[in-house]
């Protein structure tokens, strides 16, 4: 988001006030998706807690073991629903039973408001190291250049870390996040963005 408004800027003929009009867009920008995607963070974790909540009513009722083992299994991760044996379904599925039942509605927890608050933090403030150049630097062209490196790097972090966290070649995802990342930021420059 960043790098639309910092492409944005005709470099050969901003001045200070151009630059200054950037980064108030550049900040308000993701000031407003850091809330925008907190907000949609918390939807998540509303939605994950919904379905929990349906899945757990539902094994509770059922008359019969055999669809409340297969709710049980259902609402497990397939990996795990893969190796369980009947008879370790149907003990969580009596587990379950003798359980109260819920709350009617899911609610959000102290975690998943951090965790809003997180995707927020982090959407906003990874507009600074973007920006930074722009701040300390008089001359519009290297600031651009600088900056541009600044969110190269960024992006192959990113990617690299992904890699990492989802067992795929790191150096490969780094390097595809960052094309990734420029072809995003081209269409973006050349739907007026």
């Amino acid at each position: 988001m960043v790098l639309t408004f910092t492409g944005s800027l005709s470099v050969a003929e901003a001045g200070r006030e151009d630059v200054r009009t950037m980064l108030i867009g550049a900040l308000g920008c993701n000031l407003a998706w850091g809330i925008i995607d907190g907000i949609l963070y918390l939807m998540g974790c509303l939605a994950e807690k919904g379905r929990g909540l349906q899945a757990f009513r539902a094994a509770h009722k059922a008359t019969d073991p055999k669809e409340a083992q297969g709710l049980v299994a259902d609402a497990l991760p397939p990996v795990i629903a893969s190796v369980m044996k009947p008879e370790e379904l149907e003990t969580m599925t009596r587990r379950l039973r003798d359980l109260p039942l819920p709350p009617a509605g899911a609610r959000l927890e102290s975690d998943d408001w951090r965790g809003g608050l997180g995707v927020f933090l982090l959407v906003f403030l990874c507009t600074f190291p973007v920006v930074i150049p722009f701040i300390f630097m008089r001359n519009a062209v290297p600031a651009l250049r600088v900056s541009n490196a600044i969110a190269i790097v960024m992006l192959f972090l990113t990617g690299y870390a992904f890699a990492r966290l989802t067992g795929h070649r790191p150096w490969l995802l780094g390097i595809s996040m960052v094309i990734l990342g420029m072809v995003l930021v081209a269409m973006t420059m050349a739907l007026g963005g």
